[in-house]
């Protein structure tokens, strides 16, 4: 017994060694590993301060070539380009550099970590910002489009034939519209941004609130505004349409240069937009909530009450920087094949969110 024990504590011991030695080979590997990642990614910043340098000298060089600088100047903007990457060259390579050491110093207390050294964040305050990365992409000189977030809510209304909005069967306070989208917009002249082009996709949510105790009702194809047996406290007409609203837009703006780019900001800026919009109507519902033996009620009608499949109208706004007026109106009928016309017309705030 004596002898099976000490062989079995052998053994183990053995086995023991031989993991701690697999685990220090594999722990050197993987700092070998890594100082030889390092090491490449030096010359991978050389290539690429390199390849933003030339970037910027054919952006340089297309200048010249359309009249916009001199010879004299863009040799100097040339210049400014070399000097300020090759003190990236120096800088990114320090920081290499230091990470190299702290390794190589503190093998056990600095593992291997590839995603550590991919970006070189700095924290100032609450804000981090990354100030070395491991690849980075040549600053564009001139963007001619952009993109917005549009989002907009006001009033809405119909215009009936031989009716005025006094005589109106909706509520003025109670009817409403709210619109969400995505929005483009491209410079149209090469060297000035005072005519735009907006486009884009959004969501248009038109609602009435009906007055005088009336709802509608669909008659095979008419539709029309009946009483309702009992006594309503809310009515609600809804539709929901998705359009490609298109805007030309009108304003000054100012131009922001720098060595290695120019940009236009809006911000603050009067502006004025005038275009239309076209698409189809995605549903339409009606709400109706009452009492009925004491008991509230609320019934919800999603049909089609002949309302027009597609929809499409006029409409501008006018403003300063993000926020302006913004005024609808839809040339469709909201009912089709009606004996008296209706179209929707919307009054409210605009918000075009860069």
């Amino acid at each position: 017994m004596n002898t099976i024990a000490k062989f079995v504590v052998l053994a183990v011991l053995c086995l023991l060694m031989g993991n701690a030695q697999a685990q220090d080979t594999l722990q050197k590997t993987d700092h070998s590993q890594e100082i030889t990642r390092l090491e490449q990614l030096k010359d991978a910043i050389v290539k690429d301060e390199k390849m933003l340098l030339k970037a910027e000298v054919e952006t340089i060089n297309e200048r010249l070539e359309n009249g916009e600088i001199s010879q004299e100047k863009a040799d100097s903007l040339k210049r400014e380009m070399a000097k300020k990457r090759a003190l990236n060259i120096e800088n990114r390579i320090a920081i290499i550099e230091s990470q190299l050491a702290l390794i190589k110093r503190n093998p056990e207390t600095y593992p291997s970590n590839p995603d550590v050294f991919d970006a070189f964040s700095l924290t100032i305050g609450n804000k981090k910002r990354v100030v070395i990365k491991g690849e980075s992409k040549p600053v564009k000189y001139d963007i001619r489009t952009s993109n917005q977030l549009l989002f907009a809510i006001g009033f809405n209304n119909t215009i009936i034939d031989g009716q005025s909005l006094d005589d109106s069967p909706y509520e003025i306070g109670g009817s409403g519209f709210v619109e969400l989208g995505w929005l483009w917009k491209t410079r149209l002249l090469k060297n000035s941004n005072f005519v735009r082009v907006n486009y884009g996709l959004s969501l248009q949510w038109n609602k009435l609130s009906i007055k005088d105790n009336q709802y509608f009702v669909a008659n095979d194809d008419v539709t029309t505004l009946e009483p309702f047996p009992l006594n309503l406290k809310k009515a609600k007409f809804r539709t929901t349409s998705l359009v490609v609203p298109v805007h030309f837009e009108f304003g000054p703006s100012k131009q922001l240069g720098f060595n290695d780019r120019i940009r236009y900001q809006t911000h603050k800026q009067f502006k004025i937009g005038l275009g239309g919009f076209a698409g189809i109507n995605l549903s339409t519902k009606q709400k109706l909530k009452y009492k009925e033996d004491g008991k509230n009620q609320k019934d919800k009608f999603k049909l089609d009450y002949n309302t027009t499949n597609f929809v499409y109208g006029v409409s501008g706004y006018i403003g300063v920087g993000d926020f302006s007026v913004y005024a609808k109106y839809n040339l469709n009928d909201l009912f089709k094949d009606q004996d008296v016309a209706q179209q929707n017309i919307s009054l409210g705030l605009r918000w075009a969110l860069d």
